[in-house]
Protein backbone atom coordinates (compact mmCIF):
# COMPACT_ATOMS: atom_id res chain seq x y z
CA UNK A 1 0.00 0.00 0.00
CA UNK A 2 2.43 2.27 1.10
CA UNK A 3 4.53 1.67 -2.47
CA UNK A 4 1.46 2.63 -4.19
CA UNK A 5 0.23 5.36 -2.06
CA UNK A 6 3.69 7.09 -2.86
CA UNK A 7 3.76 7.02 -6.31
CA UNK A 8 0.45 8.87 -6.79
CA UNK A 9 1.26 11.93 -4.55
CA UNK A 10 3.35 15.14 -5.25
CA UNK A 11 4.83 15.09 -1.56
CA UNK A 12 5.51 11.26 -0.81
CA UNK A 13 7.68 11.77 2.13
CA UNK A 14 4.66 12.44 4.20
CA UNK A 15 2.83 9.34 3.06
CA UNK A 16 2.01 7.20 6.37
CA UNK A 17 0.15 3.84 6.17
CA UNK A 18 -0.72 2.65 9.83
CA UNK A 19 -2.41 -1.09 10.64
CA UNK A 20 -4.92 -1.46 13.29
CA UNK A 21 -6.78 -4.36 14.25
CA UNK A 22 -10.36 -3.81 15.42
CA UNK A 23 -13.76 -6.06 16.13
CA UNK A 24 -12.37 -9.02 13.82
CA UNK A 25 -11.14 -7.18 11.35
CA UNK A 26 -7.93 -5.28 9.89
CA UNK A 27 -7.92 -1.31 9.67
CA UNK A 28 -5.64 0.40 7.26
CA UNK A 29 -5.00 3.75 7.55
CA UNK A 30 -4.10 6.01 5.19
CA UNK A 31 -2.60 9.72 5.67
CA UNK A 32 -1.15 12.18 2.78
CA UNK A 33 -0.87 15.62 2.88
CA UNK A 34 -4.02 17.65 2.41
CA UNK A 35 -3.03 18.57 -0.67
CA UNK A 36 -2.57 15.58 -1.97
CA UNK A 37 -6.01 13.85 -0.34
CA UNK A 38 -7.55 14.72 -4.11
CA UNK A 39 -4.76 12.47 -5.89
CA UNK A 40 -5.56 9.89 -4.20
CA UNK A 41 -9.26 9.97 -4.12
CA UNK A 42 -9.11 10.37 -7.89
CA UNK A 43 -11.92 11.39 -9.82
CA UNK A 44 -15.57 10.59 -8.75
CA UNK A 45 -13.63 8.23 -6.05
CA UNK A 46 -12.07 6.00 -8.54
CA UNK A 47 -8.55 5.99 -7.65
CA UNK A 48 -9.35 4.99 -4.07
CA UNK A 49 -12.18 2.31 -5.04
CA UNK A 50 -9.22 0.83 -6.86
CA UNK A 51 -7.01 0.95 -4.03
CA UNK A 52 -9.74 -0.39 -1.88
CA UNK A 53 -10.35 -3.56 -4.20
CA UNK A 54 -6.46 -4.43 -4.23
CA UNK A 55 -6.65 -4.09 -0.51
CA UNK A 56 -9.90 -6.50 -0.46
CA UNK A 57 -8.03 -8.88 -2.57
CA UNK A 58 -4.98 -9.27 -0.02
CA UNK A 59 -6.98 -9.85 2.54
CA UNK A 60 -9.34 -12.17 0.95
CA UNK A 61 -5.77 -14.34 0.21
CA UNK A 62 -5.10 -14.69 4.06
CA UNK A 63 -8.76 -14.95 4.80
CA UNK A 64 -9.05 -11.89 6.92
CA UNK A 65 -11.66 -8.73 6.27
CA UNK A 66 -9.54 -5.80 5.70
CA UNK A 67 -10.61 -1.98 5.02
CA UNK A 68 -9.09 1.04 3.50
CA UNK A 69 -9.36 4.63 5.24
CA UNK A 70 -8.00 7.55 4.09
CA UNK A 71 -7.55 9.96 7.02
CA UNK A 72 -6.79 13.71 7.00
Amino acid sequence: MLYLARRLVDEPDAVEVSELEREGETLIELRVAAADVGKVIGRQGRIVRSLRAVVRAAGAHSRRRVVLEIVE
